[in-house]
C-alpha cells in the first residue's frame, strides 16, 4: 500500500524535530526558572546563620529560667547583680535582674556571646489557681541580641 503525497509530507513534519523557534523559547524557559530557584538557594545561604543566633538566645534563656526557678521560694525580697549571682538565696532575688554581658557563674564573659542581654522578672501569680497568688511566681526570662528576642515564662510555687 502506497501513501499519498500529502501524507508523506505530514510524516515527514512530525520526525523533523523541534524548530529553532521552539529550541529559544526552552532555553528562555529553562534560564528564568533556573535563575529563580538559585537566587532561593542564595538567599537560604545567606540566611543559615540565623537559626544559629536565635538557638543561642534560647539557650541563655533557658539557663537563667533553670538557674531562677531552682531557687528556694524565700521570704526575703532582695536584689543580686549579674557578677554576683552566685550569692542570691532565694527566687525573689532575681526579680528585676538584667545584664548586657552573658558570663558563667564564676562571673567571666562567655567568649562568642557578646551583643546579648537579659531581663528577669519574677512575678505573685493567680495563673495557677486553686494555689494562692502568695503561694505562686511567674518567671519571665527575656533575652535579646542580635536581632532576636526570646521570651520564656516559668512558674514556681511554695511547696514546703
Amino acid at each position: 500500500m502506497r501513501l499519498g503525497a500529502s501524507q508523506a509530507r505530514r510524516r515527514r513534519r512530525r520526525s523533523r524535530g523541534f524548530s529553532l523557534v521552539e529550541l529559544i523559547v526552552f532555553i528562555v524557559v529553562v534560564g528564568v526558572g533556573l535563575a529563580g530557584v538559585l537566587a532561593v538557594l542564595n538567599l537560604g545561604a545567606q540566611k543559615s546563620a540565623d537559626p544559629m543566633v536565635r538557638k543561642q538566645a534560647l539557650a541563655i534563656a533557658e539557663q537563667m529560667l533553670e538557674e531562677v526557678a531552682l531557687q528556694p521560694f524565700g521570704p526575703n525580697p532582695g536584689s543580686c547583680t549579674y557578677a554576683t549571682r552566685a550569692s542570691c538565696d532565694d527566687l525573689q532575688d532575681y526579680n528585676g535582674f538584667s545584664a548586657t554581658t552573658i558570663l558563667d557563674l564564676g562571673g567571666s564573659p562567655v567568649s562568642g556571646l557578646s551583643g546579648y542581654s537579659l531581663t528577669v522578672a519574677v512575678t505573685s501569680t493567680g495563673d495557677l489557681a486553686p494555689v494562692p497568688a502568695a503561694d505562686a511566681r511567674r518567671i519571665t526570662v527575656t533575652v535579646t541580641g542580635k536581632g532576636e528576642s526570646i521570651t520564656l515564662i516559668g512558674y514556681r510555687t511554695r511547696y514546703d
